[in-house]
């Protein structure tokens, strides 16, 4: 969905992409009743990244977790918590911006304002059939 009507990858008369403001996040930040989850995800058609506006619940949390595949970029929009990783756990505050590398382990908590962020990374590729005995990455991955 994007703000500004249209679709996001082409302009008017369907020849070249044209840029979008696709989202008000500092709206959906300051959603006093924003539910647990993804409050918005990028959909465009034709798309290279994949990106989430999420929501954690004061006092909730993002239990630990690997991404083996992917970077992550984690933008804090608002409110505050923490982010624990092998090495310790540190502040994630309004402006923070984050690099979450491939395969490293991370989870996310939420303070007592809660935690609204938002997460940028290639998109992943869509689901395939494979044959048999073929691995696939680790699927249900948070974001």
């Amino acid at each position: 969905m994007t703000t500004d009507g249209g679709d996001a990858t082409t302009g008017r008369g369907g020849e070249i992409p044209l840029p979008r403001t696709l989202c008000d996040t500092a709206a959906l930040a300051a959603l006093e009743d924003a539910p647990a989850g993804a409050l918005w995800r990028l959909a465009e058609s034709g798309r290279q990244l994949d990106a989430n506006v999420v929501r954690i619940p004061p006092g909730r949390q993002v239990d630990t977790h690997r991404e083996p595949d992917l970077d992550v970029l984690l933008l804090v929009l608002s409110g505050e918590g923490s982010l624990t990783a092998p090495d310790g756990t540190r502040p994630l505050r309004a402006g923070a911006l984050t690099w979450l590398p491939h395969g490293s382990t991370r989870a996310l908590a939420a303070g007592e304002q809660g935690l609204t962020y938002l997460t940028v990374h290639r998109r992943r590729p869509g689901m395939q059939i494979k044959p048999p005995g073929t691995t696939t990455p680790s699927a249900g991955r948070p974001q």
